[in-house]
């Protein structure tokens, strides 16, 4: 199993994969965990993907064009059984759909929500 994960603080997540049970699988040769910087898709040229909401409010939400450009180019170098985006909003991760995605060859993982130090955005 391959899976690619799209966000902006990949550094972040790096020393979890090396940590952890996913590093015995990796060591297994059992899965392929390669982490993607969105801001490589930028075209702004402080690499920024994420803007302030259209109709106000607070907050940042990402940019679509960096995750389009993205996931477009992830599927012209491979088929994808799975495109997840984690969201608080969505379908809880139990054990059933555990199952079922384990049995996905390549799968692709947006982490669009970040938050730290305090605040939003950059």
């Amino acid at each position: 199993m391959r899976i690619d994960i799209l966000t902006v603080l990949p550094d972040l997540l790096t020393s979890w994969f090396g940590e952890s049970i996913l590093d015995r699988a990796r060591s297994k040769g059992l899965v392929e965990v390669h982490l993607h910087d969105l801001r490589q898709w930028s075209t702004n040229k402080h690499r920024r993907v994420d803007d302030y909401p259209f109709g106000g409010g607070a907050g940042m939400v990402m940019q679509i064009e960096p995750i389009h450009k993205a996931i477009e180019q992830l599927k012209a170098e491979r088929s994808y059984d799975e495109v997840i985006y984690m969201s608080p909003d969505g379908q809880l991760l139990d054990q059933p759909l555990a199952n079922q995605l384990s049995s996905a060859r390549n799968i692709i993982i947006l982490c669009g929500h970040y938050k730290g130090g305090g605040r939003t955005g950059t």
